[in-house]
């Protein structure tokens, strides 16, 4: 990081020009008015095709299963939060526990399904990795509480600065620039480009790098999008660090209007392939309300695009593991409701908030 910028520090970095990071090129996506016409739509749609009319199964975690888990296991915990056992040591991305992605708990998209393990009964974690700065990816409250049993948060550019002010320890950051490698408990993580955008205020202007990351364990080539738009990176990217044993591709929250910044169903298919991946794990999608299509389409469309395009596709439940050395295959488990127990109602997470 070098001299301020304006009220901005400035960074050393290709990304970053007049005061605020860039596109590689720039995306497809809303501004100005139609931005602000976007927002009163999702103020006043219609909520009954967006969000499930029932309760949806989740597999409860308990402490002692992850320690007794195969190395080598993932777990999606809702949205963007995976937890994976790389090497012996635990590790997590994009971590949201609060009920609602927004900077207030009374207002903002909601949690629909609930996290299958309390934010208190984590195990200790070797790192959290983190893809940027928006709301449904970088929570603060769940930020600040896991502090105490990480060791280190891994962020593009700008955005450990903001966990710096939460009051997390400057010694347990490290931020990167696309392209830069750091090796942490023997894994290697490089944050590789993406196609998207920053900011946590309606007006902020890409003060925050944002990124995806590829993660080799030695043995395992695994690749976390963050949020991202369909763009000529991904082709790099598995030549550089490809090919992948396991894509985690955003596959949620998608809409014509917005898909430079967010992947189509269709794009997310081509990035797989572009990424040469073996399996692909959709994540992104069955946990907020965030965009105007059906709440399950993100998933119907990848069981049916994969099958047409002869992707091999595991989409776990909620809390159930998967495992690098041998995958399941992808199960329509949200077509298939139950009621929601007492212990797993939304007010039963809010402790972990």
């Amino acid at each position: 990081m070098s001299a301020a910028y304006g009220d901005r520090p400035a960074f050393s970095s290709a990304q970053f020009r007049d005061g605020r990071f860039h596109n590689v090129a720039p995306p497809k996506q809303p501004g100005g008015w139609q931005l602000l016409k976007l927002w009163w739509q999702f103020m006043f749609k219609d909520t009954s095709r967006t969000v499930p009319p029932e309760a949806l199964s989740v597999t409860p975690l308990a402490p002692d299963q992850l320690q007794q888990a195969a190395d080598g296991s993932i777990w999606r915990l809702g949205h963007s939060t995976v937890l994976m056992k790389l090497n012996g040591r635990f590790w997590i991305t994009d971590p949201v526990f609060s009920e609602r992605a927004s900077p207030v708990q009374w207002a903002g998209p909601k949690r629909f399904i609930p996290t299958p393990i309390a934010l208190e009964d984590l195990p200790p974690l070797a790192g959290v990795v983190l893809s940027h700065d928006h709301f449904d990816h970088l929570d603060r409250d769940t930020v600040v509480k896991l502090a105490a049993k990480t060791r280190m948060f891994l962020t593009p550019l700008g955005v450990g600065d903001h966990l710096i002010r939460w009051g997390v320890p400057a010694s347990k950051i490290q931020q990167l620039d696309w392209w830069q490698t750091v090796e942490l408990e023997g894994l290697q993580f490089t944050a590789t480009p993406a196609q998207h955008f920053s900011g946590r205020s309606f007006f902020a202007k890409n003060p925050t790098l944002w990124a995806s990351w590829a993660i080799y364990t030695g043995t395992h080539r695994i690749f976390f999008s963050g949020d991202t738009g369909y763009f000529d990176g991904f082709a790099e990217i598995g030549r550089r660090h490809g090919p992948f044993d396991l894509t985690l591709l955003e596959a949620g929250a998608y809409d014509k209007q917005w898909e430079g910044v967010h992947m189509l169903p269709e794009q997310v298919m081509q990035a797989h392939r572009d990424l040469r991946g073996d399996w692909l794990l959709p994540i992104h999608n069955a946990t907020f309300d965030l965009a105007f299509h059906s709440w399950d389409e993100p998933m119907e469309k990848m069981l049916t695009l994969s099958s047409q395009h002869g992707i091999r596709l595991t989409m776990p439940r909620i809390g159930e593991a998967v495992r690098l050395d041998h995958y399941q295959a992808a199960q329509a488990w949200w077509r298939f409701k139950q009621p929601r127990p007492a212990s797993m109602s939304m007010t039963a997470t809010t402790h972990a908030m």
